[in-house]
């Protein structure tokens, strides 16, 4: 029963019980894995759900540059330059990894949907991560694994990322744990999962991968013992009674805990903590070219929605798109078809820079292209052009 689940390359788990994370948000439970990925068993159904353009899924347990395979084990490949290893997931028999062989800068290796997520719901995403090249001689200045993973909407929203940083080679394999946590959008419980590699082929570059989670949280709820009332005994003599002690209980504080001090009557809130907002480093391709910038536009408060299309005859131009440094289209192809963006701009994002990069110039250089660019007020017609030394750029900020 175990492998023929395996072998669906899902397990779905939901039980009643649940554990404390040692890093998460403040004041959450994280139930079991509602969602977990594990590759399967055996041959598995490839769980991509396009063709990619630059990776490609074969057989075996050493995949060469550019593709990809789902593997138990690794044993002896490339001149014995990767490591002996087994996949990640715990009392496993022949259970499959990804194994990913670095190909072109940037490209997707790995794109799935994620279905069944509760709506409005924080949850905590995971993956395992190792590089799969030993530190060897052969290789002193190797390329690493450095990873961009994301969450997007069905429509192109970014709702969650993961910048792995880079991932080094070590002398013994050693699984690590990659998180973040995100809150559903109330409009939808399917998102896309996108993975893809900052860094091109080369020595250093490949990888395993497994045991992707997504866990609810179950938010706490601060609970206040009253402070019982004193009373006092009416006195028969003609003495003045006592004064009445007087203790203020301490209020209940929404997202908040409350620690008592020395003094009862007084107390300390404690705010919970945050997330540290984490700016990726300026991407390489966006410090060697010129940024030139298209339009700057100021708009109110709300969801900006962005379509690009091909510009013309349609030639086999291919863009690339960061959003303030994260790379979130890969190797597009521009079409009659749009290729949807949407934002939010808000006091939280006020800022955003939108920057389009030519993988290609087609048969007709330069790079060319159409953005339909719609706001809560205005829409905008702007006309990009690209090339191999210069990015457009377009910039929206929060009118003030």
């Amino acid at each position: 029963m175990h492998k023929a689940l395996k072998k669906l390359g899902f397990i779905f788990i939901v039980l009643p019980f649940a554990f404390l994370s040692k890093a998460q948000p403040a004041g959450c439970v994280f139930k079991s894995p509602q969602i977990t990925i594990n590759f399967g068993f055996g041959n598995v159904d490839d769980l991509n759900s396009d063709d990619l353009y630059s990776y490609r899924r074969v057989p075996g347990s050493c995949p060469p540059d550019g593709y990809y395979s789902f593997a138990s084990h690794t044993s002896g490949c490339f001149s014995d330059d990767w490591h002996t290893l087994s996949d990640h997931t715990g009392g496993d028999i022949d259970g499959n990894m990804l194994l990913v062989n670095a190909g072109r800068q940037g490209s997707v290796f790995l794109m799935t949907p994620i279905t069944g997520l509760k709506t409005n719901t924080i949850y905590e995403f995971c993956m395992w991560l190792v590089n799969l090249c030993k530190p060897t001689e052969k290789c002193p200045y190797p390329l690493l694994p450095n990873l961009n993973v994301r969450l997007e909407t069905p429509e192109g929203k970014v709702v969650a990322s993961v910048f792995t940083g880079d991932v080094p080679r070590v002398v013994e394999p050693k699984w690590a744990p990659y998180r973040t946590y995100f809150t559903t959008p109330a409009s939808t419980s399917t998102l896309i999962l996108i993975m893809s590699d900052n860094h091109p082929s080369g020595c250093g570059n490949d990888f395993a991968l497994d045991d992707i989670t997504f866990r609810e949280c179950l938010k706490q709820t601060t609970q206040v013992t009253a402070t019982p009332k004193t009373t006092t005994t009416k006195q028969s003599t003609t003495s003045k009674p006592p004064p009445k002690k007087v203790t203020t209980p301490p209020k209940k504080i929404q997202a908040g805990v409350i620690k008592p001090n020395a003094d009862t009557t007084s107390t300390t809130i404690s705010a919970p903590m945050q997330s540290p907002k984490i700016i990726p480093p300026t991407p390489l391709i966006l410090k060697t070219r010129e940024n030139a910038l298209v339009r700057k536009i100021e708009t109110e408060a709300g969801e900006i929605k962005m379509e690009i299309y091909d510009n013309g005859q349609i030639d086999g131009d291919s863009v690339s798109i960061y959003h303030n440094n994260t790379l979130i289209k890969s190797h597009m192809r521009l079409s009659q078809k749009p290729i949807t963006i949407t934002i939010d701009v808000d006091p939280s994002q006020p800022h955003h820079e939108i920057i389009m990069v030519a993988d290609n110039l087609g048969t007709i250089p330069p790079n060319t292209s159409v953005m339909i660019i719609t706001t809560a007020t205005n829409r905008y017609e702007l006309f990009i052009s690209s090339s191999e030394q210069k990015n457009a750029k377009v910039v929206f900020d929060l009118k003030k």
